[in-house]
């Protein structure tokens, strides 16, 4: 059985995105103009410097994420939303996806199947690592879907992106989970990020 890793990119105080999030701005006010810069400007400013990284995001057996890293519907499913990232998204394995509203499984093109579960994140992270078989299961986010995930003791693995900016409100990494034990077990920094990995401890 693999790990669960948690991948975040979070500002210098703590934040997966600011306040004011929409359809438009899906991180809401992170830093950025709109049309660049921001939280996650090291992934689409500088990929080469960051390839390792990015090509890592990707290696996962199986995905876990929020019903608001999927998209901004809130509710019952009343609009065909597919997610952010086009018919071919990344993941190319199975993504479960935390909902309270029941929906049938979506496949897309690329290997990606979307799965909405309803029944919390324990059930989630089950059917996530039979999926993944021996390979890691991923838990993307947001901020709160991992808060939720670090509280219950479910994460083996933390990698997060830091960006050289803080946000001061929004939706905050930690906030509401208990005093963790962390390893650092590797670090680099690059020209807009610094990409650090601990290992969770037993409590």
């Amino acid at each position: 059985m693999g790990n669960v890793i948690c991948d975040i990119t979070v500002s210098a105080d703590g934040y997966s995105a600011g306040l004011g999030q929409s359809e438009e701005r899906p991180f809401g006010d992170d830093g950025g103009d709109g049309s660049g810069g921001g939280l996650h400007a090291w992934m689409f400013d500088t990929p080469e410097e960051n390839r390792a990284e990015l090509d890592r995001l990707s290696t996962a057996g199986a995905f876990v994420m929020g019903r608001n890293m999927f998209g901004p519907v809130r509710g019952a499913w009343d609009r065909p939303w597919n997610g952010w990232w086009g018919d071919d998204p990344p993941f190319h394995a199975p993504v479960f996806v935390l909902s309270h509203h029941a929906r049938e499984p979506l496949p897309m093109d690329g290997g990606t199947t979307y799965h909405f579960v309803t029944d919390g994140i324990a059930p989630a992270l089950a059917r996530a690592r039979a999926a993944a078989g021996d390979g890691d299961v991923t838990v993307l986010g947001g901020a709160t879907t991992v808060n939720q995930y670090l509280a219950a003791g479910l994460i083996d693995e933390l990698r997060l992106h830091i960006a050289p900016l803080t946000l001061g409100a929004g939706t905050r990494l930690f906030e509401g989970v208990p005093p963790l034990r962390l390893e650092q077990v590797a670090s680099r920094a690059a020209s807009l990020v610094t990409h650090v990995t601990y290992r969770v401890l037993p409590r």
